[in-house]
């Protein structure tokens, strides 16, 4: 036993959200039915975006990177979460663990910075309306979400060293229903307390940071929507702002939540995971894209004329 306990481990076997076979169908149901949702919204946003001309600005730019985060996000989790919940042995070997944290990290930071660099758009249209043709060029909208990407990538690549650099040499037994940090960490045969601070560190940069400066923007937009004099105006800057804050806490949130109080209960840890890394995603294209009157109009055009897909997002 001593000499098995010395040995690194090769698999994972992921414990995942009940034991109990009814529930696990009906997990099943639940998880095939978002990811459907999540599959079919972000693909008709990306591809309305595409096809309409009058989606070729920068917000609806932003918002394609969005989904295709959204898309990838969800990709890296839900269908091995499938298959698990349908078979017997829940097993994931050690490299198909840490290729899925890498992913999710990666995804998740793009889409913290994301929703950051879509707040300064909104910023600019609403304070500075006369100079946003000027301010959001294509260059620099390109510029933003190669940013965005490339930080999220930075970001998870530290997270992802300092854990899966650790030994792991006891149980294997994850109690989780995908690879995360947090639920790796229970299982790492050394103290942890080095990794948790650089992930906690991370988060601050990830996650704080980006999120302050979603606040401080969306100030600055209530105090010029107060000051409009047209109904009108201030109710449609409050719509689109409304959407875009309703999906900042529904991601920030339980992010904050799981990577700044690692102390959190294993229970909590997974409900809470559930949320924003397979519900937000298919939330996203529907309460900040497809109730908006432009794409209710692209998809109105697509359902009543069949015309060629064109490349390109904006001009």
């Amino acid at each position: 036993m001593r000499q098995i306990n010395q040995t690194q481990v090769t698999e994972f076997f992921l414990q995942g959200l009940s034991d109990d076979p009814y529930t696990q169908k009906l997990l099943f149901v639940f998880f095939l039915c978002v990811y459907l949702v999540t599959v079919l919204g972000n693909l008709l946003l990306m591809s309305l975006v595409q096809i309409d001309s009058r989606l070729h600005t920068p917000m609806y730019f932003f918002l394609c990177n969005l989904s295709l985060a959204d898309l990838c996000f969800s990709t890296n989790i839900v269908p091995q979460t499938l298959i698990h919940l349908l078979s017997k042995k829940k097993a994931i070997s050690f490299i198909s663990c840490a290729a899925q944290l890498l992913l999710f990290l990666s995804f998740g930071g793009a889409e913290c910075t994301l929703l950051a660099v879509m707040s300064y758009d909104r910023y600019v249209a609403i304070c500075n309306p006369l100079h946003y043709s000027n301010v959001m060029t294509k260059r620099l909208c390109v510029r933003l979400a190669t940013g965005s990407w490339t930080t999220g990538i930075m970001a998870s690549l530290v997270d992802f060293i300092f854990t899966i650099r650790l030994p792991y040499r006891g149980s294997n037994k994850i109690a989780h229903f995908f690879c995360e940090a947090p639920a790796l960490l229970v299982l790492a045969s050394i103290d942890t307390h080095a990794t948790q601070m650089a992930i906690f560190l991370v988060g601050i940069v990830i996650l704080v940071i980006p999120l302050s400066l979603i606040l401080v923007s969306y100030g600055c937009i209530i105090l010029t929507v107060i000051r409009m004099k047209s109904a009108g105006g201030r109710l449609k800057a409050f719509s689109t702002c409304g959407s875009h804050l309703m999906v900042v806490i529904l991601f920030y949130g339980p992010a904050i939540i799981t990577y700044m109080t690692p102390k959190s209960s294993k229970e909590q840890g997974k409900l809470v995971s559930v949320f924003y890394a397979v519900v937000t995603p298919m939330l996203n294209p529907l309460i900040y894209s497809l109730r908006n009157k432009d794409v209710k109009g692209a998809l109105r055009k697509v359902a009543t004329r069949n015309f060629p897909c064109r490349l390109g997002i904006y001009h």
